[in-house]
Formats: structure tokens, C-alpha cells, sequence
């Protein structure tokens, strides 16, 4: 791994070659997961960083649309398509300084049990783990599954306290969850007195039905026709055929194709980058994506929708205590939300005020650097050790495993990842699979509606 030399609050990584490199891999399954995972790679060094990136091939693999607008800040061409085998071939062949798991729970544990049983101690990397935003459902269970990563990021303050809580609960090592920030939070503070655009950051899965989603859109046009002065903006995070973090049962472009009456001419759909879309919105309205962290982070007025009721479902409750909580008939009558600001520290948003770590913003990456630093340092770190095994959890860590085509066995008993590289044939299986749901189906479903 070579040697490596730190100081308190920043540490360069020197690598058995001349250059000064810190040598990362990033692996995530969706375009939001690309996001976080590859901007949280380039907050742990100061110095010069290497990130090689790959995709875990599945049902949510971002499209080359999808990867360009997330605005991660890594080429595309760095980026490559790979099953968890691939992966683990790739980081045995390669080797790297640290590894970044932006994964699904049950993704996270696979690589763990499979990188424990690919790599030695004394040449291990350093694996980080974490969320992409808000965590309001699963929180047992995908903290779980997330044990076994050297680094456990908490996106707040909140977040690292209820973190602890679930390890210490089941007796498992609760210093490994390092408090953070976000990492895609940014860009300058709002200061509009008026709102001229009004923004409606539409989810994936959220609601699900199709009468909660219908509401919603009928309500963003009727507020548009209120408001002909407003600009009123749907954005959307994939097309049809696409798929993201959720899978889009019914996509808002096909319902607004067929609201009775058309669309006013002061309302759009949009796409791209969130922050190039923040950059002009003076009122941000959601049930609870991680859109409104963004928002208020720039203290953009932001609004949680209400409409549906205040439910775990929606994981509109995450807000309660922010001072976001309002319905669709207030924000018609004027109604701009205040944000609550110990709320706001307390979940690491905010320009210029606290972050998770007590501190301004820029600084909510220093506890990370510094852990993963002294880690780098260790001449042998500890076997990667997750709290699910064949002891604790036996009858469900071998269909994790399987899932992800890697073996039930112990990497004790097995000494390395068992190569199912029946691979080939699967694979073709999978890439076909993926191109008929992304681009075929699209096709025909138009071809249907003609």
C-alpha cells in the first residue's frame, strides 16, 4: 500500500510510487449513489486524488444520461460496468488506497463479506460507507447491513447519534460511524425577497400510488394557474425507462400527458443538474426528497408537502420541528416556510452555520479525513468484520450473498470469494435485461399509446 505520512487535519497518501496519489475506488448501483459516492471520494484527501469508478450492474444502472447530469465532477470514461465479482476481481488486481461502497444495504454487505474474504489485513483498503440522503425508513436494517466498512458516515449530527444508538444496541462497534455532511451541498446563499419560480422536486417512489401522485401534479398546475407570473417547474430525475435509486412504477411525464385541460403555458418539465436548477428557484416544494437538504442549505424557502399526511411511508416526518411542513393550499395563498435553525444544525444544512460536526460546512469533512488518515496509517488494520455472519444471521446473510452471486461460506473457512463465473452467460442475461427495460420498452409503450 506504500507509506503514508499525516498531520492533524489533512494527510497526503504516498503510495509505493513517486507520485503523491491517493488511489480510490468508488462502486455505486444508482445515479444518485454515483453522486454521493464519487463527491465523498473527493472529500477524503486534500491532496491528489485517483478515483476509479464503477457501476454495480443491476435494474437501477444509471444510463450515460443519467451519469452526466449528476454533475459528480468524474469523467465518464472513468466509469465501468462491472457485476460484484468484477468488482472484487478488479480491487485483488489492481489494489487501492480506499474503497467507497454508495450501494444498497444489501449490496454493502456483500462487497464486505467479499472483500474480507479477497484481501489480507496487512493489504487491505480502507472501506467508507454511508447514505445518500435522508434515513427515514430501514434504519436497523440498513445500518446493519452496513457494518463492517471501517467508515459509517452520518450525513448530521442527528443521524450520528441515532447510528450509534442501533450499533451499541446489538453490541456491535459503534466507532466506526463518523459524522459528515452531505458532500453535494453548495452553491450561494439565496437572497430573493419574491418568488418568481417554483420548483416541485418530484421522487421516484414518493408517493406511490397513482391518485397521490395525480394529486400532486393536479395541485402544481392548478398553482401555476394561479399564479401566471410564476414560472413552475416539475423536475424529474429520469425519463421513462429509466431507473434511479427507486423504480418509477408511473412516471409524471405520462400522467401530465394526460391531465384533463393541458398544461399552462408558465409550467414545465425539467431535468439536469439539482443545483443548476436551485441556482433560479425561489421556492422548492417535495414530500421528502433530499432536494429540500440542498434547498435549505442555500436557505431557499422550502416547503414539505403535508397533502398526504405526515407519514413514515412519505418520510415527510423526517421534517417534523423544521418549520417546512405546510400544504398545497397555504403555499397557494402566499405561504414562504422558515426554517427552523437548530433544526438545520442539527442535520448538517445551512451555509455558512453549524454542521453536523458543530462547525461551518467546510469543515464537516475534517473527523472523516483524520479517521480515514490514521487508518491509511495502520501497518495492519483488523480483518473487515461485519456483524452479520453464519452465527448471527443465518437465515438471512446467504441469501444476501446470493443475490449478489458471491458464497454463503465464511471467508475464514473459504480464504477467498468463491469465482461463479457462470458470469458470462448471466451477464449477457442481465445487459440485455437492462437494455430492454431502459430502452425497448420505452419504444413500444409509445408505440402503444399512438
Amino acid at each position: 500500500m506504500g507509506r503514508r505520512t499525516e498531520c492533524l487535519s489533512t494527510f497526503v497518501v504516498v503510495p509505493a510510487s513517486t507520485s503523491d496519489v491517493l488511489r480510490v475506488a468508488v462502486i455505486a448501483d444508482s445515479d444518485t449513489r454515483w453522486k454521493w459516492g464519487a463527491l465523498t471520494a473527493r472529500r477524503l484527501s486534500v491532496g491528489d486524488t485517483r478515483l476509479s469508478g464503477f457501476l454495480l450492474r443491476g435494474r437501477a444502472t444509471p444510463t450515460p444520461r443519467q451519469l452526466a447530469e449528476v454533475g459528480a465532477g468524474v469523467e465518464e470514461a472513468a466509469v465501468q460496468e462491472v457485476t460484484g465479482a468484477e468488482f472484487l476481481r478488479a480491487v485483488e488486481r489492481d489494489g487501492y488506497d480506499v474503497i467507497v461502497l454508495a450501494l444498497v444495504g444489501g449490496a454493502v454487505q456483500a462487497m464486505l463479506h467479499g472483500l474480507a474474504a479477497l484481501t489480507a489485513p496487512a493489504r487491505r483498503p480502507v472501506v467508507v460507507t454511508g447514505y445518500v440522503g435522508v434515513v427515514y425508513e430501514k434504519l436497523a436494517d440498513g445500518l446493519l447491513l452496513r457494518h463492517g466498512a471501517d467508515v459509517v458516515l452520518a450525513n448530521s449530527l442527528h443521524d450520528a447519534e441515532r447510528f450509534r444508538a442501533v450499533y451499541e444496541g446489538v453490541g456491535a462497534d459503534a466507532s466506526v460511524v463518523t459524522g459528515a455532511a452531505l458532500p453535494f451541498l453548495g452553491g450561494a446563499p439565496y437572497t430573493g425577497d419574491t418568488v418568481k419560480t417554483v420548483v416541485f422536486a418530484a421522487q421516484p417512489s414518493v408517493p406511490a400510488s397513482r391518485e397521490g401522485r395525480h394529486y400532486l401534479l393536479r395541485r402544481l398546475v392548478e398553482h401555476a394557474r394561479l399564479h401566471p407570473g410564476r414560472e413552475v417547474l416539475l423536475k424529474l430525475r429520469s425519463k421513462p425507462g429509466e431507473h434511479t435509486t427507486h423504480i418509477e412504477e408511473l412516471p409524471y411525464q405520462r400522467l401530465a400527458e394526460r391531465l384533463p385541460g393541458g398544461l399552462p403555458g408558465n409550467f414545465r418539465l425539467v431535468y439536469g443538474h439539482m443545483g443548476e436548477v436551485l441556482d433560479r428557484t425561489d421556492l422548492l416544494v417535495t414530500v421528502s426528497s433530499t432536494a429540500a437538504l440542498e434547498s435549505l442549505h442555500r436557505r431557499i424557502p422550502t416547503a414539505v408537502l403535508t397533502d398526504l399526511g405526515i407519514r413514515e411511508a412519505l418520510g415527510n416526518h423526517h421534517f417534523l420541528g423544521s418549520g417546512c411542513l405546510a400544504s398545497w393550499d397555504q403555499l397557494d395563498s402566499g405561504l414562504r416556510p422558515r426554517a427552523d435553525p437548530a433544526w438545520l444544525a442539527r442535520q448538517g444544512v445551512a451555509a455558512g452555520g453549524p454542521s453536523s460536526g458543530g462547525g461551518a460546512y467546510d469543515t464537516a469533512f475534517d473527523a472523516v479525513r483524520e479517521r480515514v488518515a490514521r487508518l491509511l496509517l495502520d501497518p495492519r488494520l483488523p480483518p473487515i468484520t461485519p456483524y452479520y455472519t453464519l452465527t448471527t444471521a443465518p437465515g438471512y446473510l446467504p441469501g444476501i450473498l446470493a443475490r449478489y452471486r458471491l458464497d454463503a461460506a465464511p471467508a475464514a473457512e473459504t480464504g477467498a470469494v468463491r469465482r461463479v463465473v457462470r458470469d458470462a452467460v448471466r451477464d449477457v442475461a442481465r445487459g440485455a435485461y437492462r437494455h430492454g427495460v431502459q430502452r425497448v420498452a420505452p419504444v413500444i409503450r409509445r408505440m402503444g399509446e399512438l
